[in-house]
C-alpha cells in the first residue's frame, strides 16, 4: 500500500497515523522479524531501520540497536528480504526504510530504489542526505514510485522548508527537537509552530518524530499533526528484555510487552476525529 493511500484511509476513519520504528536485525534477524510482525498488526506505518555503523541522527538507544543488529550479521540485502516477507503478510501496512546515504551510495542509487520497489517498500528516509544533494535519488524514487521522505526541524528556514516540501512525498518527517533521537517528556511549542509552517506551504501529511515515548505524547501530537513516530521507546523494550549475551531472555514476554505498547500508542491516534492545524 502507498503512503498516500494509508493517509487517505485514516482520514476517512477520523484517525491519525501511528508510525513505529524498529531496527531490522535487532537483536537478531529471527527476533526482529517476529517483532516487526507484531508491529505491522497494530501500527499504521512501519519504519524499518537498516543498521549503519555511524548513525549520526540517532541517540544512544538506537545506536546500540544498530550495533546489536550489525553484530548479528544484518545487512541491506537481508533488510530487503525481511521487508518482502513482511509485505507479503501485511500488504496494507506501508513500510518505510530509514537508512544512511552511505548504504545507498555503496549499492548504487538506482539499484537501491529498484530493490525497495521489488520488496514492497513504500518510502525511504535518509537523515544525512541534504536537499541540495538529493536530485539524483529523487529522480530514481519518482521513476520507481517510491516516496522520498525528508526531515525538517524547527531551525529550518522558510525558503529551505519550501524546497524540501517540493521534493518530499509520502509524508514529511517533522523533527520535534533540534538534535538526536531519544525519548523526551513533553512536546515543545516550537514543534507546533513548525507544523503550522509546514501546513502553510504544503498539503503533505506531517508526522512528528524524535522524543515521542508515550500515549500522552501521541495524543498531544496528533491533535495538530497527521501522525506520530515512535522509535527509541520501542527499542528500549528490546533493551529491557536482553540477557547478558545481548539476546532476548523470554521471547513470549518480550513480544507480549511490545504488542501491548504498540496497541496502546495506536489507540492514542483514535481519541477523536482531529483536524490538523491550518494556517
Amino acid at each position: 500500500m502507498k503512503l498516500a493511500e494509508k493517509f487517505e484511509e485514516l482520514k476517512n476513519k477520523g484517525e491519525k497515523a501511528f508510525v513505529a520504528f524498529y531496527v531490522g536485525g535487532d537483536p537478531n534477524l529471527e527476533i526482529s522479524e517476529k517483532a516487526l510482525e507484531v508491529i505491522c498488526k497494530h501500527a499504521d506505518i512501519v519504519e524499518i531501520g537498516i543498521p549503519f555503523s555511524d548513525p549520526v541522527a540517532d541517540g544512544i538507544t538506537i545506536q546500540k540497536a544498530d550495533v546489536r543488529a550489525l553484530s548479528s550479521g544484518m545487512n541491506p540485502l537481508k533488510a530487503f528480504e525481511l521487508a518482502k516477507k513482511l509485505n507479503e503478510k501485511f500488504p496494507n501496512t506501508p513500510k518505510v526504510f530509514l537508512t544512511y546515504y552511505n548504504i545507498i551510495f555503496k549499492m548504487g542509487e538506482e539499484e537501491f530504489v529498484k530493490k525497495c520497489k521489488e520488496s514492497g517498500i513504500a518510502g525511504i528516509i535518509v537523515p544525512d542526505l541534504p536537499i541540495e544533494e538529493a536530485d539524483s535519488l529523487y529522480n530514481y524514487c519518482k521513476k520507481y514510485g517510491v516516496d522520498l521522505i525528508f526531515l525538517v526541524a524547527p531551525t529550518t528556514p522558510d525558503d529551505r522548508l519550501k524546497k524540501i516540501l517540493e521534493k518530499c512525498s509520502g509524508f514529511v518527517y517533522v523533527v520535534s527537537v533540534t538534535g538526536i533521537t531519544g525519548a523526551r517528556e513533553k512536546v515543545a511549542e516550537e514543534t507546533k509552530e513548525l507544523i503550522k509552517r509546514v501546513k502553510k506551504f504544503s498539503k503533505i501529511p506531517a508526522c512528528v518524530g524524535f522524543g515521542i515515548s508515550k500515549r500522552e505524547h501521541v495524543e498531544e501530537i496528533t491533535e495538530i499533526a497527521d501522525g506520530a513516530i515512535v522509535g527509541s521507546a520501542i527499542v528500549k523494550i528490546v533493551e529491557k528484555h536482553l540477557d547478558e549475551n545481548g539476546q532476548i531472555k523470554d521471547e513470549e514476554k518480550f513480544l507480549k510487552e511490545l504488542e501491548e505498547f504498540i496497541r496502546n500508542l495506536k489507540e492514542g491516534t483514535k481519541k477523536k476525529a482531529k483536524v490538523a492545524v491550518k494556517n
